[in-house]
């Protein structure tokens, strides 16, 4: 058996997610950030008609029956953003950028919201201001010395709203370049990938009604206590009315093991919880891809005795390609699928028997499908085993990306997209009187090693932390610091700032 180790700072924690642990830390994050008087009334307005969308995560709201609308991580977003704190001027000229390269992250932000347009000056190696016109002037004067529009990146980030976004994708376009690095590039662009080319949409097939009536969950990388924590309120229904929860994770995270629903006077009185997971696998990392081929190969295999388990009526009329992935899975060995998954045969036929059962299923899923190499065979292995038993287009059934975390959906929606259609080239011109450029831009990853190479020399961020998101933040950092000017918009200080080039420029906004 394996040891336990004591980690300095880090102690045990054996209470389910959710309940008085999450009433505390809510109580904690209100009183660190903002004056108790104003937070209460602040958070009563979260997720309500009358108020504002919640920036913590995108799972929807059913229906406001409750005063509270909102969990621990969403007031943490809220009190965060709406912090008291300040980083003023006199701030940056009293901490060098060679100082803060030192702070964390967590030490970065926790100062509080910028308030005015900074320049950085290296001959002090600080932040200085710079008035609204000036700033804007060196901007222009920069984009306007580039020979090549295709020498800046526009990035934008889940913290652009549907019009800053729109009008930056068009500002771009009539610059001349379709060079949009997006933080959707590392987090669900299997999913934009995949999906489309398995299903015809790249978005979820599924609505929260759906989770009324479904029969079975399968939930596959992703972590809901943490990252879409509302989505416990909608698994702990499920669970209660006996729904059984299959997990697909390489950690064990408690939300998805217990949880308690701070707004269920019964379990937080009596200090109970609900379980989550009906059975919790463990697969390995990467291995889901085989994991999901296993289920199919055991669902095959009980459909050459029984003409119920797949739904050929469906697959007749609703598919292609069918005999394709039946030749695959067949030539695939149970030996192969138990290495690569880090599961044995037996629990992936205790799966596809708890599927085979179901008559209307939902797969959920989140950035630990999507978020590597093998991520679109993920997200369209996923969609195969659905087809097989016809999980789309009925109620209780379908796939659902947990994606759309802040607004990175929306910025899809109204426009930022690298690789732009002919539909869109002719809309800009109908509407604005341009002609767009028509070639391919820079993706994230594309965009980094431009920087790097030094053929780009101009990074404008609308929002986001650029050098964190990126999959390589050495590389990212090198070609940070080789740019002729670097534009962030921003709420809050991060690590980005700080990886200063020839010019770097912060602009706050609200």
């Amino acid at each position: 058996m394996a040891q336990k180790r004591d980690v300095p700072g880090i102690r045990a924690y054996s209470s389910p997610a959710g309940g008085w642990g999450a009433l505390m830390a809510t109580a904690k994050a209100v009183r660190t950030q903002m004056d108790v008087t104003e937070a209460p009334l602040l958070l009563l307005r979260t997720n309500k008609p009358d108020g504002f969308d919640c920036p913590g995560c995108a799972w929807p709201d059913k229906e406001h029956t409750s005063t509270f609308q909102f969990c621990e991580n969403g007031a943490k977003a809220v009190t965060w953003e709406a912090t008291n704190k300040r980083v003023t001027p006199e701030f940056f000229a009293s901490h060098t950028v060679t100082e803060l390269q030192q702070w964390s992250d967590y030490e970065l932000e926790n100062e509080g919201r910028l308030t005015h347009p900074m320049m950085y000056d290296s001959t002090t190696d600080t932040y200085q201001p710079i008035e609204w016109d000036a700033a804007f002037a060196r901007i222009g004067e920069a984009m306007r010395s580039l020979p090549d529009p295709n020498m800046v990146e526009f990035y934008t980030s889940g913290r652009a709203s549907n019009e800053a976004a729109f009008l930056f994708q068009i500002f771009a376009r009539e610059y001349g370049t379709n060079n949009f690095p997006d933080c959707s590039n590392m987090c669900h662009e299997a999913t934009s990938v995949g999906l489309p080319q398995s299903i015809g949409i790249g978005k979820g097939t599924v609505s929260l009604e759906d989770f009324d009536h479904c029969e079975l969950i399968i939930a596959m990388g992703h972590n809901p206590g943490t990252n879409h924590p509302r989505m416990m309120g909608t698994l702990h229904e499920c669970s209660r009315r006996g729904v059984p929860i299959i997990v697909f994770n390489p950690l064990k995270e408690r939300a998805l093991e217990r949880f308690a629903d701070p707004q269920n006077p019964i379990e937080m009185g009596t200090f109970g919880s609900t379980s989550i997971a009906s059975s919790y696998y463990q697969v390995k990392v990467g291995g889901d891809a085989a994991a999901l081929k296993g289920i199919m190969k055991a669902v095959l295999e009980m459909a050459a005795t029984s003409i119920e388990v797949l739904d050929r009526a469906f697959i007749t009329e609703h598919t292609h390609g069918f005999d394709a992935l039946v030749s695959d899975i067949e030539q695939t060995e149970w030996a192969d699928i138990e290495r690569a998954s880090g599961l044995a045969r037996v629990e992936l036929e205790r799966v596809a028997a708890a599927y085979a059962k179901s008559k209307a299923t939902i797969v959920t899923y989140g950035m630990g499908i999507t978020q590597h190499a093998k991520g679109t065979s993920n997200v369209q292995q996923i969609a195969n085993l659905l087809l097989l038993r016809g999980n789309f287009g009925k109620p209780g059934a379908g796939i659902c990306p947990l994606r759309g975390h802040s607004n990175v959906q929306g910025n899809r929606t109204v426009g930022i997209s690298e690789k732009p259609n002919a539909a869109m080239f002719a809309g800009i011109e109908r509407a604005f009187g341009f002609k767009s450029p028509e070639h391919h831009g820079h993706d994230a990853v594309a965009a980094m090693q431009a920087m790097a190479d030094g053929r780009s020399k101009v990074l404008i961020c609308l929002g986001g932390n650029f050098s964190i998101a990126l999959p390589d933040p050495v590389l990212c950092a090198e070609g940070m610091r080789r740019l002729d000017l670097a534009v962030h918009l921003n709420t809050k200080l991060n690590r980005s700032h700080l990886l200063v080039g020839k010019q770097s420029i912060i602009l706050p906004v609200l």
